[in-house]
């Protein structure tokens, strides 16, 4: 087994306590679903980190992948999320970075990111 680390940043006018409430502790089994309804089978809470452990995303080659968020304040009041992906190889399987970006996994969580983003600007009692 192998491990692949990537990591992505996405930077958002949300604030981070804001973004953290919307898309952490409220994301996985309230808000993402309803403003994001493909892009998550189930979510299992584990200190604002999470695990893919079954699923398309794992494509018979991963054993699962684990993401760590972190959410800091940017100078202009909104956040800078930082995201770090691990994917745990299944065997002598390979993974290159072409391989990562090919499934597009930083354009999923910018994507992610920007639909919580534009669900909260027009609804800033929502959190």
């Amino acid at each position: 087994m192998g491990v692949f680390t990537y990591e992505s940043e996405v930077v958002t006018t949300i604030p981070p306590a804001k973004m953290f409430k919307a898309c952490i502790l409220d994301g996985g089994d309230k808000l993402i679903p309803k403003i994001v309804p493909y892009a998550f089978k189930s979510f299992e809470y584990i200190k604002a980190s999470y695990s893919v452990i079954k699923g398309d995303a794992l494509m018979n080659t991963l054993d699962k992948i684990t993401c760590e968020t972190k959410l800091e304040q940017s100078s202009d009041g909104g956040c800078v999320c930082k995201t770090s992906n691990k994917y745990y190889t299944i065997g002598d399987f390979e993974l290159k970075e072409e391989g990562i970006k090919a499934g597009r996994c930083k354009e999923k969580a910018l994507g992610m990111f920007k639909a919580v983003e534009a669900y909260l600007l027009p609804n800033p009692d929502a959190y």
